[in-house]
C-alpha cells in the first residue's frame, strides 16, 4: 500500500506535558484523510511537526516514502505539503496577490511582475471559486476573506498533499459542498488532504479514513463506512452529547436593543451595512447567518462602539448609543465578544487573572479606594476557571499559553460573568471542541434563561439551529430575511446567505 504521510512513534512534550504520545499515523495516497479530536487532544501539534514548525522528541516522519528530517516549513513546502493553519499567517501590508506568492514571487527582468501575480490570482480565485480581489490589501478584510487567501496560498504551490484546519468555517452550506467536490477532485487526482474539522457532519461527508486523537493518542483509525456520528462522539471526548434544538421556554420580554436603518462603511470607505434593522428582547436569542465578510463584522464593531455608524441608530434601553464609545457602551449594559478573539479577545501575554478582569478592575470587592484586592481577584478567577473548563494551571498563566479554544473560554467567561443585560456574541464556538461547544451552548441558554437579550452571529447554521429563536440572514449588508428558529431549513437559509430569494428559487425551479 502507498502512503503519502507516515508518522510512527511521534512524542512530543513541553516541559512535563505530554502533547503526543507515541503517535502513529498513516495517510494512504489519494485519499481524504480527517483527524479529530477535543481542544488539547494533540491535533495542532501533530501537524505543526509533520509541516516543520516543531521539531518531534521521538518518531520518525515518512513522506511519499522517504523517511526524512522536516525541521522547517520550507523542507515540508518542497516536499510537496501544504498546510492552511487555523490561525491565519498573512502579511497584513501585503496586496492578497502578493501574500498568496510570498517566496516564490513571479519575476521578469529581476522584478516582481506584480500584473503576473493578479491575472494568476485571479485564475486561481475563479478555478477553485474562492472569490477574492488580488489588488485588495490583507489590513481590514474580515475572517473570511483570509481564509481564502491561506487556501489559494497553498493551492498556488501545487502542494501534493493539503492539510486544511476547519476550512469551511466561514462557507455556506452550498460553498462548503462545492468545496467538497474540490476536495474530491483533488484526490482523483491523486493528491491526498488531511482535514481537521470539529464539524462530525463535514468530516462524514467529506473523508475516506477518520483518526481519533484524546490526549494526545491515537484513539482509533478507521474507514468512514465503519464509524457513526455518536461513535466518533464517544470516541472524542467519553460520553454522549446531544445535537439537536435546545428546548426553551417563551422568554422574550421587553425590549432590550433596537437597531433602525442602520449604515455603515468598512475600512475601504465602502458600504458594509445597508438600512439594517431588528430588535432583540429580554430573554431571546436572535441569531445572524452570513458568510464571513457580508457585514456581520462591521454590525458587531458599530453596536460595540468600535466603528461609526453613517447613519441611522442602534437604542439599547431607548439610548442612542451610536455615538458612544466602547467603555461608555460597556457601561450601559452591553457585553461583546469579539469574533477574533487573539486580537481583540485577549492581551496574550497578560495573565489569565488580568484578562478575565479586564473592564472591572475598579469595581467591587475587586478594588478598594483604588488598590486591587488580588485576593478576591484569584478567588473569582479559580472559580471562573472551574466553572469554564479553562484548560490552565492557575491565574497567573499567560493567556499566550493557552490554546485556542481556551483563548476563547477565557473571552466567554469574562464577558458571560460582566453583569450586563446586552450579549453581543460574534463566533462562540469557532476552533472549539465539540465538548467545549456543548458547554458553551450550555452557557448561552443559561444567560437566555436569565432574562439576557442575546445577539448570536456565527457562520455555524447548526449552532444557530440549535439555539436562536430567530435567525436573521445576511448578504452584501442587507437582511434577506428573518425566519423562525423552530421552522428554520438550512438550503433555504443557504440560499438567503448567497443573495437568493428562496421564494425566486422556488419560482425557477
Amino acid at each position: 500500500m502507498s502512503f503519502a504521510i507516515e508518522l510512527k512513534g511521534i512524542t512530543k512534550r513541553f516541559g512535563a506535558f505530554v502533547a503526543n504520545s507515541s503517535i502513529d499515523l498513516a495517510v494512504k495516497r489519494g485519499e481524504i484523510h480527517a483527524i479529530i479530536g477535543e481542544n488539547g487532544a494533540g491535533k495542532t501539534t501533530l501537524m505543526n511537526i509533520l509541516f516543520g514548525l516543531l521539531q518531534p522528541d521521538e518518531g520518525t516522519i515518512a513522506i511519499d516514502g522517504q523517511t526524512m528530517i522536516v525541521d522547517s516549513p520550507a523542507i515540508a513546502i518542497g516536499a510537496g505539503l501544504g498546510m492552511v493553519h487555523q490561525h491565519f499567517k498573512l502579511v497584513p501590508s501585503l496586496t492578497i496577490a502578493d501574500n498568496i506568492f510570498l517566496g516564490m514571487e513571479i519575476r521578469k527582468g529581476g522584478l516582481i511582475d506584480r500584473a503576473a501575480q493578479f491575472a494568476a490570482t485571479a485564475e486561481l480565485s475563479r478555478k477553485f471559486g474562492l472569490k477574492v480581489d488580488p489588488r485588495e490589501r490583507v489590513a481590514g478584510l474580515s475572517v473570511g476573506i483570509e481564509q481564502r487567501i491561506e487556501i489559494l496560498k497553498v493551492l498556488a504551490r501545487d502542494a501534493r498533499t493539503i492539510i486544511l484546519d476547519e476550512p469551511t468555517a466561514v462557507l455556506t452550506p452550498q460553498e462548503s459542498r462545492d468545496l467538497f467536490d474540490t476536495l474530491r477532485s483533488f484526490v482523483d487526482n491523486g493528491m491526498t488532504v488531511i482535514f481537521i474539522s470539529h464539524h462530525l457532519e463535514e468530516v462524514m461527508a467529506v473523508s475516506d479514513t477518520i483518526t481519533v486523537l484524546r490526549d494526545g493518542k491515537v484513539v482509533t483509525t478507521q474507514p468512514k463506512s465503519a464509524l457513526s456520528k455518536r461513535e466518533l462522539v464517544r470516541l472524542m471526548v467519553g460520553r454522549d452529547i446531544s445535537f439537536d434544538r435546545r428546548p426553551r421556554d417563551a422568554k422574550a420580554g421587553a425590549e432590550v436593543l433596537s437597531v433602525s436603518d442602520l449604515w455603515a462603511r468598512d475600512d475601504r470607505r465602502l458600504p458594509a451595512l445597508r438600512s439594517v434593522s431588528f430588535s432583540v428582547r429580554a430573554g431571546e436569542i436572535l441569531g445572524i447567518a452570513g458568510v464571513a465578510g457580508n457585514g456581520q463584522a462591521e454590525l458587531a464593531e458599530v453596536l460595540s462602539g468600535l466603528r461609526p455608524a453613517s447613519h441611522g441608530q442602534a437604542l439599547l434601553h431607548g439610548v442612542d448609543i451610536t455615538s458612544l464609545s466602547p467603555a461608555a457602551i460597556r457601561a450601559k449594559g452591553l457585553a461583546h465578544v469579539p469574533g477574533d478573539r487573539m486580537t481583540r479577545g485577549v492581551d496574550r501575554n497578560a495573565s489569565l487573572s488580568a484578562n478575565l478582569l479586564m473592564g472591572r478592575e475598579m469595581k467591587q470587592p475587586f478594588s478598594h479606594r483604588g488598590w486591587l484586592r488580588w485576593w478576591a481577584i484569584d478567588e473569582e478567577m479559580r472559580a471562573l476557571i472551574k466553572r469554564f473548563d479553562i484548560r490552565a494551571r492557575g491565574p497567573k498563566d499567560p493567556a499566550r499559553a493557552l490554546s485556542g479554544g481556551n483563548i476563547q473560554k477565557v473571552v466567554l467567561a469574562r464577558e458571560f460573568t460582566a453583569g450586563g443585560d446586552m450579549l453581543l456574541i460574534d463566533q462562540p464556538t469557532r476552533g472549539v471542541d465539540i465538548g467545549a461547544q456543548e458547554a458553551i451552548h450550555d452557557e448561552i441558554m443559561r444567560q437566555r434563561s436569565d432574562g439576557r437579550a442575546i445577539l448570536l452571529i456565527s457562520t455555524q447554521l447548526d449552532e444557530l439551529g440549535a439555539l436562536a429563536d430567530r435567525i436573521l440572514v445576511m448578504f452584501e449588508g442587507r437582511i434577506m430575511g428573518i425566519v423562525d428558529g423552530d421552522a428554520a431549513d438550512e438550503d433555504e437559509i443557504g440560499l438567503m446567505m448567497a443573495g437568493v430569494d428562496p421564494a425566486d428559487a422556488k419560482e425557477q425551479a
